[in-house]
């Protein structure tokens, strides 16, 4: 995911692409301000801080990100990982239900939209979730499973149950009967 980048540079390009969608260059006062005018900005821009944090190697650093973390998941009932590699460029279009998984990397320029979850079956190490760049994932979809690869321009239909590798170029979705069962 980065090129020969520090970490300080990374979150600085990461912020860019989040925050200012690449239109204007980088600058701490711009962030800001974008971030107080526009509120929908402020989760991606903490979470890009608590994870920079959590990367070094200071004890107290990796605390402080875990509490801005806990903080965040209280706040705005999101939960993604310290530990989870998310590209530049995330969109998060409706603030509300989304958990990822530490284990999983994600590319550039992935949408992800309310009620989804992101994670592996088993803790059995080595086991991870890579997403690609430009992936549009639905609402209400659940990814699970060891060792999932979805591939890059990929689009994942909304209330989709996905377990296992797509290939690039795909839509998926998963199909869903008519039929309704009321048990009394």
């Amino acid at each position: 995911m980065s090129q020969n980048y520090s970490k300080y540079e990374q979150l600085t390009r990461y912020l860019a692409a989040d925050i200012l969608k690449n239109k204007k260059s980088f600058s701490w006062r711009r962030i800001i301000v974008r971030c107080i005018k526009q509120p929908h900005h402020r989760y991606i821009f903490w979470w890009r801080i608590a994870s920079y944090l959590y990367s070094t190697d200071s004890h107290f650093c990796k605390s402080r990100a875990r509490k801005i973390n806990f903080s965040l998941i209280k706040k705005y009932s999101i939960e993604i990982m310290l530990g989870a590699q998310i590209g530049e460029g995330i969109r998060l279009p409706h603030l509300t239900g989304i958990v990822i998984n530490p284990y999983c990397v994600i590319g550039k320029n992935v949408r992800i939209r309310q009620n989804t979850t992101i994670g592996i079956k088993e803790d059995i190490g080595g086991t991870s979730v890579l997403i690609g760049d430009n992936v549009d994932i639905g609402a209400n979809c659940c990814i699970i499973g060891n060792d999932i690869t979805i591939g890059k321009n990929v689009v994942v239909g909304a209330m989709s149950y996905i377990n296992k590798s797509i290939p690039e170029n795909a839509v998926c979705y998963t199909e869903k009967t008519t039929k309704i069962i009321i048990k009394t």
